[in-house]
């Protein structure tokens, strides 16, 4: 996972304030173990991005925040934390309609997606993520957050602007935000709720899942809901219903080993990621995986349902040395092409 960061005062020159980088360091270095791999931060006339990052594909190509110029001059910006499994099937779209690119990352499509399609390449993303666009040209920004959910995203309009970050702590780091907890708050807390919007500390709220949110100058916050779950009558017979599942399984497991780093798995002996295993060990085409030490969790008395991790290698040009903390595979490595 990444961490983002950041806020927009239309009220001040950033460039001129030799606190706002300082200021976006510390939010920035509150993610740290939300992204080990690498920090970065962009500060501009009214906007002050920040990034932390786990990189998983393209290594040295892949550093935030990111942006994207034309004839010298910015067109937007972005810092985000996720990754979008279909940017191969829209970075060959978007390149038929003339963009260019110049790395192998899902974060500069994302980026490129926004320039073509506006707010709306949202409905096309297929993927977890949570991202913040700056666009230059208008001087708004876009906060976007994945269908279900999975990437957090908070943020605490400002008289100015909005603060935002991955965590509250993030958020918080800005000295235009207070850690006040109101009884809103604390019923979140003590009720053992997760309230869709809400957050524990006064003032801050949380986008929403399948929503984003665009701020600009002297305007309200828009929200707009870009997804939502429907239901419908399930009029397949068993033997449709089968396929169709083992169909989607194969799919979604497949664009989940994207990866240019090593891939690991956390078995608890469940069908869930017994099913997820096999699947991903079929697509890599290993003929066996690498078993770990129990989790430090597992119970004595109940040793039929240890924990284990099951790791798999793809060939990269880098690969690290495994840590004491993580599992060493043993296997050989695949022998499919791997990906860019």
């Amino acid at each position: 996972m990444c961490g983002i960061t950041g806020w927009i005062a239309y009220d001040q020159d950033l460039t001129a304030d030799p606190a706002a980088r300082p200021t976006l360091e510390a939010m920035t270095r509150t993610m740290a173990l939300r992204g080990p791999d690498a920090e970065g931060e962009w500060v501009d006339t009214h906007a002050a991005l920040g990034h932390r990052r786990l990189a998983v594909i393209d290594i040295e190509g892949g550093r935030q925040p990111m942006l994207v110029q034309r004839d010298g001059r910015t067109q937007a910006v972005i810092t985000y934390s996720g990754e979008v499994y279909n940017y191969r099937e829209l970075r060959s779209e978007l390149a038929s309609r003339g963009h260019t690119f110049r790395t192998s990352s899902d974060t500069e499509v994302v980026l490129h997606a926004y320039l073509e399609w506006g707010e709306s390449f949202a409905e096309r993303l297929n993927g977890m993520y949570a991202f913040a666009v700056w666009d230059a040209r208008t001087e708004e920004l876009l906060l976007v957050r994945d269908r279900m959910g999975i990437k957090p995203l908070y943020y605490a309009p400002t008289p100015d602007g909005v603060v935002f970050g991955s965590e509250q702590k993030a958020v918080l780091a800005h000295p235009a935000v207070r850690s006040v907890v109101d009884a809103e708050g604390l019923a979140e807390v003590l009720a053992f709720v997760k309230t869709p919007g809400h957050a524990v500390y006064k003032g801050l709220h949380e986008v929403r899942p399948g929503h984003t949110i665009r701020f600009r100058r002297g305007a309200s916050p828009a929200v707009r809901r870009y997804w939502a779950l429907e239901a419908h009558e399930h009029t397949d017979d068993t033997a449709t219903t089968v396929a169709h599942i083992r169909e989607l399984l194969d799919d979604i497991v497949a664009r989940q080993l994207v990866a240019d780093v090593p891939l690991c798995t956390l078995l608890s002996g469940g069908l869930d990621s017994s099913a997820i295993t096999a699947l991903a060990a079929k697509g890599l085409g290993e003929a066996a995986a690498a078993r770990c030490a129990p989790s430090p969790w597992t119970s004595p008395a109940r040793p039929r349902t240890s924990s284990r991790t099951t790791c798999a290698r793809r060939p990269t040009a880098r690969t690290p040395t495994p840590s004491p903390s993580t599992c060493a595979p043993t296997t050989a490595t695949s022998s499919s092409t791997p990906p860019p």
